[in-house]
C-alpha cells in the first residue's frame, strides 16, 4: 500500500476512533452522584408512608427519602410522597413483587425490563429533583432470588449468575441515564446484548445516580458471592456502600470492604443501618464515630420498615434515639437538599 494511502487510513482510523470514543463519553458524561452541599452528609429514613416518626424521633427533617420497590411497580405514589415530604426520592429496586420472583437478573440483560426502565428514565427526569436509584442491593446475600447462590453455596444457574447480574446491571444504567439511542445500542451490542426496545431517537438525561450496594461479605462467604463478583465496573457507579445494623456491628468487616472500595474514588453510602434488637447507645456512638473518621461517606439511610410497631422503630430504642438525635444535630448533617431548603 503506499504511503499516502496508509496515512490517510490511519487518520480515518483515528477520527472514526475518536468519533466513537466521543460519543460514548457523552452518554457517559451526565452520570452524577448529586452529593450534599460540601463538607456535610445527607441522613434520609426508608420505609413507611411519611417520615414524621422519624422526624419526630431524631428531631430532623430526612432529606432523602426511600422506598422498597420492584421491576414492574407502579412508581407515581412514591415519587409524589417524596416530594410532599420535601425529599429527595430514593428507590430500591428488586425482583421481587408480593413475595414472588417476576423476572431475573439474565431477562433483565436481554430487555426483559426495557419497558418499565424507559418508564423510569422519562418519570425521573420530569421530577423537580434528583433521584437515587439502590438497583437489587444485597445481590451477594442468599435471601436475595438475584443472588448468584443460595445459603449452600450452590450456583442458581445462568440467568443468577454474577455475570447476569453486572450485565443486567449495566443495560438498567445505560436506559435509564438515557441519552442518544444509536449510542446506547453500540455499547449494548459491545457488551453482547440486544438493542434497546424502543421507537425513540433520544431518551431524556434525567437527573438519576446509582447505587451499589452489598453485604461486605458475602452469604455464603466464598470467593465466587464476595462482593467484587457482583462489580459493574467504575463507570456504571456512583455511589459504593453497604447495609449496617447494630445486631451485626461487623465493623473489621467494615472497614476491609471500605479499604477495597475506596480505590473506586466514589462517595460512600449506608443504604440501609437501623437499630435492631437491643436498645444501644453506644453502638450509634460507635457508628457514627466511623462515620466521621470516613470523609467519603456522604449518606446514610435509615431503614424503620413499613410496620409501625416493626422491628427498627426508633420508638422501640429510646436512648439510641437520644444518641442519634444528638448526632443528627450537628452541622455535619444536612437537614435538608438544596432544592427543599425553606425559603
Amino acid at each position: 500500500m503506499p504511503l499516502r494511502r496508509r496515512l490517510a487510513l490511519l487518520a480515518a482510523c483515528a477520527v472514526g476512533s475518536l468519533t466513537s470514543l466521543a460519543a460514548i463519553a457523552a452518554t457517559a458524561a451526565h452520570a452524577d452522584p448529586y452529593l450534599p452541599p460540601a463538607g456535610r452528609v445527607f441522613h434520609g429514613v426508608t420505609g413507611g408512608k411519611d417520615v414524621g416518626r422519624y422526624e419526630q424521633a431524631t428531631g430532623n427533617h430526612p432529606p432523602v427519602f426511600q422506598f422498597f420497590s420492584s421491576f414492574g411497580s407502579p412508581l407515581e405514589y412514591m415519587f409524589q410522597a417524596a416530594e410532599r415530604e420535601r425529599a429527595r426520592l430514593m428507590l430500591h429496586i428488586s425482583t421481587l413483587t408480593n413475595g414472588r420472583e417476576t423476572v431475573t437478573p439474565g431477562a433483565i440483560a436481554e430487555g426483559a425490563e426495557d419497558d418499565y426502565l424507559l418508564a423510569l428514565n422519562k418519570r425521573i427526569a420530569d421530577s423537580s429533583s434528583p433521584v437515587y436509584l439502590r438497583l437489587m442491593s444485597e445481590m451477594n446475600g442468599h435471601w436475595n432470588p438475584y443472588a448468584a447462590f443460595d445459603a449452600n453455596g450452590r450456583a442458581r444457574g445462568a440467568a443468577r449468575s454474577t455475570a447476569a447480574f453486572r450485565r443486567a446491571w449495566k443495560r438498567s444504567v445505560l436506559i435509564v441515564r438515557g441519552g442518544d439511542v444509536g449510542t446506547i445500542d453500540r455499547r449494548l451490542k459491545a457488551l453482547g446484548l440486544p438493542p434497546v426496545r424502543t421507537a425513540e431517537d433520544e431518551l431524556a438525561r434525567p437527573r438519576v445516580a446509582f447505587l451499589w450496594v452489598p453485604q461486605v461479605a458475602g452469604a455464603p462467604d466464598t470467593r465466587a458471592n464476595s462482593p467484587r463478583a457482583y462489580w459493574p465496573g467504575r463507570e456504571y457507579v456512583d455511589w459504593v456502600g453497604t447495609d449496617f445494623y447494630s445486631k451485626f456491628p461487623n465493623f473489621a468487616g467494615l472497614d476491609r470492604f471500605y479499604r477495597d472500595f475506596a480505590r473506586e474514588r466514589k462517595p460512600f453510602v449506608f443504604g440501609e443501618w437501623a437499630m435492631w434488637g437491643r436498645d444501644d447507645a453506644g453502638f450509634v456512638n460507635r457508628f457514627f464515630g466511623w462515620v466521621g473518621a470516613h470523609r467519603s461517606v456522604r449518606m446514610l439511610m435509615y431503614n424503620q420498615g413499613n410496620r409501625p410497631d416493626g422491628p427498627f422503630r426508633l420508638h422501640r430504642y429510646p436512648r439510641a434515639a437520644k444518641a442519634l438525635r444528638a448526632k443528627l444535630g450537628t452541622s455535619r448533617f444536612a437537614p435538608f437538599a438544596p432544592e427543599y431548603l425553606p425559603e
